[in-house]
């Protein structure tokens, strides 16, 4: 059974004075178009809502499903509106924005004024992004004729562009544009999430420095089960310049206490201050990590420093980071005043 609501429109040219014969130019002028305004609405009422709900998730705000329903429904009902002949005062820019207020108003209500701005702000900008990505996505698409086709020359020599984007390309389209955009979000809202953690690291060793990006690790209690140091990791590439080149691509693959055994001190001038500290990785049993043993240590967190002079430096062969956000894990010890303070007191007795 065919549930669809067909409406019939029927649209011509100005009629012009044409023999009473003549039918065949007469028949060219009219155009009939069938709408099912049933699948409009219900296109509608899902655009609206994934929208809605993609607003609410940007500002952080919680929408029940029957304000989502409720809200989405008044979008996709003044949608349908657009077939009335008699109601097309009401669209114009002030009515289309009442109508945004009121579909938020619905969804969210009123907490406070800068919460609904927020969330309005939000809602244009997921409108304006996915209306641009289909548009765009239509334009990648098109080929060189249908570019050329859909240009006008005005009569005062100026150019316009006919778009013509087909519903159900704008139903396809759309869901991969906004999957788009709530993965670049979400990978942003992550990396500004990550950057509160993450600071400049300075390491000194023999007059050797070494800058890098490191990480707070707020959960890392490696230290030496002896002295109760704390142990920062950092990727042993920052000082392959001044590591035996024996080293180079066995730190992860040769056990750490076999290497120390390999050096001596005309091969690494550093030997002196080699550590082993016992540690146990995630999914693997107990094993050994080189460390050295710094001069002083500064991190830079937030606005302001920490210095430290207690402190080893693990070694990792590998890359601590996948895209390379940070190179160090810092030990929270190292970036706590009272300790850091504390540790230089004592060196300084």
């Amino acid at each position: 059974m065919n549930l669809r609501v067909p409406i019939l429109i029927i649209s011509s040219k100005k009629e012009s004075r044409t023999p009473a014969g003549d039918r065949t130019r007469l028949s060219r002028q009219v155009k009939a178009l069938v709408v099912y305004i049933d699948l409009i609405f219900l296109a509608n009422l899902l655009i609206d809502g994934v929208l809605i709900w993609l607003a609410g998730w940007l500002v952080k705000m919680k929408v029940t499903w029957w304000r989502l329903l409720l809200s989405a429904l008044v979008g996709a009902l003044y949608v349908v509106m657009m077939f009335v002949p008699e109601l097309s005062f009401l669209y114009t820019f002030l009515i289309k924005f009442g109508l945004s207020l009121l579909m938020l108003l619905i969804a969210f209500g009123y907490r406070s004024l800068q919460s609904y701005l927020r969330v309005l702000g939000a809602f244009y900008i997921i409108n304006f992004a996915a209306a641009g990505g289909i548009v765009g996505i239509h334009y990648l698409l098109q080929s060189s004729g249908d570019l050329w086709n859909g240009i006008l020359f005005t009569a005062t020599g100026g150019q316009a562009f006919r778009l013509k984007i087909a519903f159900w390309f704008v139903l396809a389209a759309l869901p991969l544009v906004l999957m788009l955009f709530k993965l670049v979000q979400s990978s942003r809202q992550r990396r500004e999430r990550l950057e509160t953690y993450i600071g400049e690291v300075y390491v000194e060793i023999e007059g050797v420095g070494v800058t890098c990006t490191g990480l707070l690790d707020t959960g890392n209690r490696l230290s030496d089960p002896l002295t109760h140091i704390p142990v920062m990791v950092m990727e042993a590439s920052l000082w392959e310049e001044h590591l035996p080149a024996s080293w180079k691509g066995r730190l992860n693959r040769t056990g750490a206490d076999r290497l120390l055994l390999e050096t001596d001190g005309q091969s690494f001038a550093w030997q002196d201050r080699l550590r082993l500290v016992p540690y146990r990785g995630v999914n693997r049993g107990s094993a050994f990590m080189l460390a050295l043993k710094p001069d002083l240590v500064r991190i830079t967190l937030g606005g302001e420093s920490f210095s430290s002079r207690r402190a080893l430096i693990g070694l990792d062969g590998g890359a601590l980071s996948g895209d390379g956000a940070y190179r160090a894990v810092i030990h929270p010890d190292l970036a706590e005043p009272s300790k850091t303070e504390a540790a230089a007191v004592s060196c300084s007795i």
